[in-house]
C-alpha cells in the first residue's frame, strides 16, 4: 500500500536510501562518503511531497518529488529496502509519482539517475538527456527527463 510519507519518516527513508545504495555494489567507504547526501530531514517535507510503500507495518521503499517551479519537478530520492528490491515496488512507486506530477498539472518530470537505474527509468518512459560526471572518477549520472505534453 502506497501512503503518504512524514517528516517522522526522515530516520527510516535514510535509513532505506543507505541500504539500498549499498546494495549495489558501492564500497563502504564511497557509500559513507555520500551519507549527506543520503540523509533526509524532517524539513524536507516543508517543500517537497512523498510517498512510502507500506508492507504490514514495514516501509518497503519510498519516493520523493520538489517541484522546482509550475513546470517542473523532480524526484529527490527513489529506494527500495534491498529485501524488497524484484518485487515490483520501485515500479509501483515510479508509477504512483508519475501519475502524482501529471495529476498537479508538471510539464516535466526529471531524475539525476543512479548509473545502475537508468534502464529502470528508460521502462518507465524516461529520456537521458544528459550525463553529469560523478564524484567517482569514470562514473556518470545520467540526467533523465518525463515530458507530460498534456500538461503544456
Amino acid at each position: 500500500m502506497i501512503i503518504p510519507a512524514k517528516p517522522s519518516d526522515a530516520k527510516i527513508l535514510t535509513e532505506i536510501a543507505i541500504e539500498s545504495k549499498s546494495y549495489w555494489g558501492y564500497s563502504e567507504d564511497i557509500v559513507e562518503s555520500w551519507r549527506e547526501d543520503l540523509t533526509i530531514l524532517p524539513e524536507f517535507f516543508d517543500s517537497w511531497r512523498g510517498s512510502k510503500f507500506m508492507i504490514d507495518d514495514e516501509v518497503a521503499g519510498f519516493y520523493l518529488l520538489n517541484r522546482v517551479n509550475s513546470r517542473t519537478c523532480y524526484v529527490e530520492f527513489l529506494f527500495v529496502k534491498p529485501k524488497f528490491i524484484g518485487k515490483n515496488i520501485g515500479k509501483q512507486l515510479i508509477k504512483h509519482a508519475i501519475k502524482s506530477c501529471r495529476d498537479n498539472s508538471c510539464e516535466v518530470l526529471i531524475v539525476l539517475s543512479d548509473p545502475n537505474a537508468e534502464s529502470f527509468y528508460a521502462k518507465h518512459g524516461f529520456k537521458t538527456i544528459y550525463q553529469r560526471k560523478s564524484s567517482i572518477p569514470g562514473r556518470f549520472l545520467p540526467e533523465m527527463e518525463l515530458d507530460f505534453p498534456e500538461n503544456n
